[in-house]
C-alpha cells in the first residue's frame, strides 16, 4: 500500500511543476503556422515525397490527390504518359510546369524528378524548391559544398551526384540540371 502512495505523491508533485514560458507542442505548432504560413503555390520536394501548399504526400500517396494538389500549386498538367518497360515495372508520368515530373505505379506516388524545362514546357505558376540552399540551376560550387554531397562514380547517365541517401541528381557544365528521388525509370 505504501508504494502506490509514494507513486501518487510523485505524480502530483510533477503535475504541480510549471514549465514557465515554454509552450506546449500544440502551441508551438500554432505559433509556427502563424509566423510562417504555407504558400498555396509552393511545392517542396523531399527525399520521402513532396508537399504542395499545406498538403504533404509521402511516397505511396494516391495519384489523384497528388496530381490535384500539384495542379492547384503549379498550374494544370502539361502531359501524362506511361512507360511499360521501366526496370521497376510499368510507370505513369505526369508533367507540370517548371520541370516537375511525378512518377506513379498502380495509382500511387513512387518518385519525382525536377529538371530544367524542356521544349514546350510552361513555367510553373507557383514555386518549386528543395529544402536547403541547393536548387535547380545552382552552381557546381554550391552543390559540392552542400551537406551530404557525393559524386556517383561510374554513372552511365552523365555527371551524377547524391545529396544524402535519398536525393540524387545530375550536373551539366557548372549547373545542377536535375534532381530526383524515389523510383525512377533510368536505363543504365
Amino acid at each position: 500500500m505504501r508504494m502506490p502512495l509514494v507513486m501518487l505523491a510523485g505524480a502530483l508533485a510533477l503535475a504541480g511543476c510549471d514549465s514557465g514560458d515554454v509552450p506546449s507542442p500544440a502551441e508551438r505548432q500554432q505559433g509556427e503556422g502563424a509566423q510562417a504560413p504555407v504558400a498555396a503555390d509552393m511545392v517542396e520536394l523531399r527525399a520521402e515525397g513532396l508537399t504542395a501548399g499545406a498538403e504533404a504526400f509521402y511516397f505511396a500517396a494516391g495519384q489523384q490527390e497528388v496530381e490535384a494538389a500539384l495542379a492547384a500549386a503549379l498550374g494544370p498538367v502539361l502531359r501524362s504518359g506511361q512507360n511499360p518497360e521501366c526496370g521497376a515495372g510499368p510507370m505513369t508520368f505526369t508533367d507540370f510546369g517548371g520541370g516537375l515530373t511525378a512518377h506513379f505505379q498502380q495509382g500511387r506516388l513512387v518518385g519525382w524528378n525536377w529538371h530544367t524545362p524542356q521544349d514546350g514546357d510552361s513555367a510553373a505558376r507557383g514555386t518549386i524548391r528543395l529544402p536547403g540552399d541547393v536548387q535547380l540551376g545552382s552552381p557546381r560550387a554550391t552543390l559540392e559544398a552542400a551537406p551530404g554531397f557525393a559524386k556517383v562514380e561510374g554513372s552511365t547517365l552523365g555527371e551524377e551526384f547524391a545529396l544524402g541517401k535519398a536525393i540524387g541528381g545530375f550536373v551539366t557544365g557548372d549547373k545542377v540540371e536535375m534532381f530526383y528521388a524515389g523510383t525512377q525509370c533510368f536505363f543504365r
